[in-house]
C-alpha cells in the first residue's frame, strides 16, 4: 500500500473532500481545546463557581504531583549526563567489531551568521576524540544569501577541510516549488549532493553512515561522535531509531539576559525529562539518525513543516509502521542561548523562537490523520501518543494561565453568594500552599542549573553567580509571556490557516 500520507503537510494537499475535511478539523482541533479551556475557566466561574473551584484545587493538586514526579526524572537524568561525561567512549567502542567503518556525516545548515559562530563549531569538531578521517563535514548555505556566505564558507573550509575526511561546502537554491526555505530543506539538499559527490563514489554502505543534523551553533563535546557510534553498534535495531544528545545553552549562557537564560535552561531540562521517558522521546533540535533513514523515509521540506527535527521523527515513525523510537544518548551538546544586541531585540527574538517551536501543534492533525491511514500500529500506541501530543500543547497553551492567574477568576466572578462561603475563603489559602510545596521543582531546577554552568568568564563579577541563582523567580512569568502566548498564537493561526514560515533565529556573540 502507498503511504501518500507522508507527504501531507496541510488539508490543502489532499484532493479527497472527506479526507481535506477530516484534516482540516483535526488542525482546529488543537486551538479549540485550548482556547476552549479559557473560555470554560470565565464561564464556569460565573455559572458554577464552587466546582470550578474545587476543580482549580484538583488542578494545582495534580500539578504539584507532575512536578515531582518530573523533576526525580530531571535528577536521575542529569546524574546520568554527568556519568556519561565521565566515560572514555572511544576505548569502549575500540572493544566493538567494525566500529571502523562507521562514518559520521555531519551536517551544518548556514544563514547569515558570522564567522565568529561558525568558527566554534568548526573547532569543537575538530577537537573530537574521535578519527577525523572517519568524519564527513558539508558546510550547507543558502543561496538567497548571496556572495558572503559563499566567501565564509570558503574559508572556513580552507582553515577546516583538511582535518576531515572530506569537507563539502553546499548551495541550497532558493525558490524550489512546494519547499520551503529553512533548515530541513537545506540539510535535506546537503545529504543529497553528499551522496552524490561523496558517499555513492566511494561506495560506502549507506547503513554505515550516521547523520547529525546540527545547528551552525552547535558545539560537540569531545566523547559525542564516540558516544553515538557505540549506542550505534550497540542498540537493537539501530536503523530503526533517531538519537537524541541533552541540549545545553552554554555557549553564551553568561551574556544572555535573565529571561533567556531561564527559558533555555528550562528546555535543557524538558529534554533531560524526556531522556528518562524514551517511551515518549522524540528527535530535537541536534540529533543524529541513519543515512539508511534519509533514502527511505525522506527529510521533510514541505510549507508546513517548519518544525523538521520532529517532524522527521513522526514521519519515521508511520512509514514503519510504529517500529522507530529516539534512543536518549545522555550525552549534552552545546548551543547558544537566544541573543540579540539589546534587550527588547532580544525578547522579540525569544518570543519567535518559541512560537517556531509552538508551531509543532501542526504535528497533531499530521500524527492523528496517519494513525487513521495507519492500520499496523496497535491502538494502545495510537492512543498513548496521540494523549501525550494532546497533553503537550495544551498544557504548553493554557497551564501557567490556569495556575498563576484563572484560579482566582471563582472569587471574583462568583458573586456573593460564592463569596461569603467557607470555600471561597480557603480557596486562594489551598492554592498558594499547593504551589509553595510546588516550588520544590523550581529549586531543583535552580540547583542543577548551576551544575551545568559553564566556567564565569573572567570579565563577570562573581555577584552574576548569585543572580543566576534568583533568576528562576522569573519562571512564572517567562512560562506566560515566553511560553502560553506563542503556543496560543501558533494555534490560532493553525485555526486560521496562516503558516507560520521558517525564522531563523538570529545569533549575536556579544
Amino acid at each position: 500500500m502507498l503511504k501518500n500520507y507522508l507527504t501531507v503537510s496541510w488539508n490543502k494537499d489532499l484532493k479527497n473532500r472527506k479526507d481535506k475535511f477530516l484534516y482540516r478539523l483535526l488542525e482546529i482541533f488543537p486551538g479549540f481545546l485550548s482556547w476552549g479551556t479559557l473560555g470554560a475557566a470565565f464561564i464556569l466561574s460565573w455559572l458554577v463557581p464552587v466546582a470550578m473551584a474545587i476543580f482549580i484545587i484538583a488542578f494545582d493538586f495534580y500539578w504539584l504531583l507532575k512536578i515531582s514526579y518530573l523533576s526525580f526524572h530531571q535528577i536521575a537524568s542529569y546524574r546520568k549526563m554527568k556519568k556519561h561525561l565521565k566515560i572514555d567512549w572511544l576505548n569502549k567502542i575500540k572493544k566493538l567489531k567494525k566500529w571502523q567503518e562507521i562514518y559520521h556525516l555531519i551536517i551544518l545548515p548556514m544563514y547569515k551568521e558570522g564567522i565568529d559562530i561558525v568558527k566554534p563549531t568548526l573547532q569543537a569538531l575538530a577537537s573530537s576524540n574521535y578519527p577525523l578521517d572517519k568524519m564527513i563535514v558539508v558546510l550547507a548555505i543558502e543561496e538567497r544569501v548571496g556572495e558572503p556566505a559563499q566567501k565564509l564558507a570558503e574559508e572556513i573550509k580552507k582553515e577546516f577541510g583538511q582535518n576531515f575526511f572530506h569537507f563539502l561546502i553546499t548551495c541550497h537554491p532558493e525558490n524550489i516549488a512546494e519547499e520551503i526555505p529553512g533548515k530541513g530543506s537545506n540539510e535535506a539538499w546537503a545529504v543529497n549532493h553528499a551522496k552524490e559527490k561523496i558517499i555513492d563514489p566511494l561506495k560506502i554502505p549507506h547503513q554505515n553512515i550516521i547523520v547529525s543534523a546540527f545547528d551552525i551553533d552547535a558545539r560537540v563535546y569531545p566523547q559525542y561522535f564516540a558516544c553515538l557510534t557505540w549506542y550505534y553498534l550497540t542498540v537493537e535495531k539501530p536503523l530503526r531509531a533517531s538519537y537524541q544528545p541533552i541540549p545545553v545553552y552554554n555557549n553564551n549562557i553568561w551574556q544572555a539576559p535573565a529571561f533567556s537564560r531561564v527559558i533555555s535552561t528550562s528546555g535543557t531540562f524538558w529534554q533531560m525529562m524526556q531522556q528518562e521517558r524514551p517511551e515518549q522521546l522524540v528527535s530535537y533540535s541536534a540529533h543524529s539518525l541513519p543515512l539508511k533513514i534519509f533514502d527511505e523515509v525522506g527529510y521533510p521540506v514541505n510549507l508546513m513543516s517548519v518544525n523538521d527535527d520532529s517532524h522527521i521523527f513522526w514521519k519515521a515513525y508511520l512509514y514503519y509502521d510504529g517500529d522507530y523510537r529516539v534512543i536518549p544518548l545522555y550525552y549534552p551538546i552545546s548551543m547558544d542561548a537566544v541573543v540579540a544586541k539589546t534587550w527588547f531585540k532580544t525578547a522579540i527574538n525569544q518570543y519567535k523562537q518559541q512560537k517556531r517551536w509552538a508551531w509543532g501543534c501542526t504535528e497533531i492533525p499530521y500524527v492523528f490523520y496517519g494513525f487513521l491511514k495507519n492500520k499496523k500500529i496497535p491502538k494502545k500506541e495510537k492512543i498513548h501518543h496521540c494523549l501525550n501530543l494532546l497533553d503537550g500543547f495544551w498544557s504548553w497553551a493554557v497551564c501557567s494561565l490556569l495556575i498563576f492567574f484563572l484560579g482566582w477568576l471563582p472569587l471574583t466572578l462568583g458573586g456573593e453568594a460564592f463569596n461569603i462561603t467557607l470555600l471561597s475563603y480557603n480557596l486562594p489559602k489551598l492554592t498558594g500552599q499547593i504551589m509553595t510545596i510546588a516550588m520544590i521543582g523550581m529549586l531543583v531546577s535552580a540547583t542543577i542549573s548551576m551544575l551545568v554552568l559553564p566556567p564565569r568568564p573572567a570579565n563577570l563579577s562573581r555577584w552574576k553567580s548569585f543572580f543566576i541563582v534568583f533568576q528562576w523567580l522569573l519562571l512564572p512569568l517567562t512560562l506566560i509571556i515566553f511560553g502560553n502566548f506563542p503556543a496560543l498564537e501558533a494555534q490560532t493561526r493553525l485555526i486560521l490557516e496562516k503558516p507560520l514560515g521558517f525564522w531563523v533565529t538570529e545569533k549575536i556573540r556579544k
